[in-house]
């Protein structure tokens, strides 16, 4: 009776699966049976657990770009969720000195930034006779698809806190017959048909990506491996990689430096492809970020070494949560649910200067969607 009691009172039994449950046929409310049309046996061993775990850090590691140019920061358990980046502030040169008399010294400091971290997470339920009755893995599915949704959640975002940044270069807009004028703001980039139209494109081109290079070289931004890195979204690679003077990546003398997602070089710029660079158009923000035909804008991030931040909470980092259905499936153990959760800062920029965010149109402007 003890024992019945103890299991009657255990807070699992109150375990709250949600109201969609995966089924067979339909979405379906765990507490009223309401169906809603489509739009989870024993404990799970310890080496199950661990396998999907690895399923789901595997997947979401695969399509993480901006994440591997992060400067990391661990932040302890136990601690109060936020953490401080330091950084010491430059020396003017010096000047010429006069005989016997003593120059005024320069102040010495320290800038400081912080970064607060949130917690993310999501999960489905899938119903006992979906996981019984289904060809696939069910589970094994849902945890591949989850990694892909953690990989989605982290890279919005920093592209999203990146976008925040103030260092922006607008690329020129050219016409049949050259330069005809340099953007000041998203209305500004002209995007006409044919061979420009009387606005120009305002197309990322090797000038301006030679350009970017120029900027960061002359702020002297530190180089990663000897090159800078650019996130760029495939409709802007797509016309980029048209011109002559690329560089593909598996040409590289040393290919085993290639990040994750890099696609080639160009005047010591390392691109790494992603479908989550912003795509913008409408208003964001209260910007609007349509172009001057109306179509949608484009962000590709240059980055130097460490030019923003990610917070590593100690016991907050991507976790993978499978509850089988002997745990939160109710009475008659209906449903398992699999999710994750992680803490972040999505990102903090340090530096300013080492994050230079390039704007640009594409041939594809006037199809493509906001992203963002």
């Amino acid at each position: 009776m003890k024992d019945f009691i103890k299991r009657l009172f255990s807070l699992q039994f109150f375990a709250d699966a949600g109201s969609n449950v995966n089924a067979t046929a339909n979405m379906t409310n765990a507490y009223d049976g309401t169906q809603t049309p489509r739009t989870t046996a024993n404990e799970m061993s310890p080496e199950l657990k661990a396998f999907y775990d690895t399923e789901l850090l595997e997947n979401a590691r695969v399509d993480m770009y901006y994440a591997q140019f992060a400067k990391r920061q661990n932040l302890p358990a136990r601690h109060k969720g936020q953490v401080e980046w330091r950084k010491w502030n430059t020396f003017a040169r010096a000047g010429k000195l006069v005989e016997a008399v003593i120059p005024t010294g320069q102040t010495f400091g320290m800038t400081s930034l912080n970064g607060t971290i949130d917690q993310y997470g999501t999960y489905t339920a899938i119903s006992d006779v979906l996981e019984l009755r289904a060809c696939d893995d069910v589970i094994l599915g849902a945890t591949e698809e989850m990694g892909a949704s953690a990989a989605e959640t982290q890279e919005s975002l920093i592209r999203n806190a990146l976008l925040a940044g103030t260092n922006v270069l607008y690329c020129d807009n050219i016409g049949a017959s050259g330069y005809v004028s340099t953007p000041t703001t998203p209305a500004t980039m002209g995007a006409g048909g044919g061979t420009g139209g009387a606005d120009g494109w305002s197309f990322l081109t090797p000038e301006m990506v030679n350009k970017a290079a120029t900027i960061m070289k002359k702020n002297r931004v530190p180089r990663i491996n000897g090159r800078y890195y650019a996130v760029i979204h495939p409709s802007v690679a797509h016309d980029l990689r048209e011109v002559d003077g690329w560089i593909e990546a598996h040409k590289y003398a040393a290919p085993e430096e290639i990040f994750n997602g890099e696609i080639g070089e160009l005047h010591g710029v390392r691109f790494i492809e992603n479908v989550f660079a912003p795509v913008l158009k409408g208003t964001i923000g209260g910007t609007s970020y349509d172009n001057k035909s109306g179509g949608a804008v484009y962000a590709t991030y240059f980055f130097g070494k460490d030019a923003f931040g990610i917070i590593d909470p100690e016991g907050g980092a991507l976790e993978m949560i499978i509850k089988d259905k002997g745990q939160v499936g109710g009475p008659l153990e209906q449903f398992s649910t699999i999710g994750y959760k992680f803490e972040t800062n999505g990102a903090t920029i340090l530096y300013p200067e080492r994050v230079l965010r390039v704007m640009s149109v594409s041939s594809f402007s006037a199809t493509d969607v906001s992203n963002y």
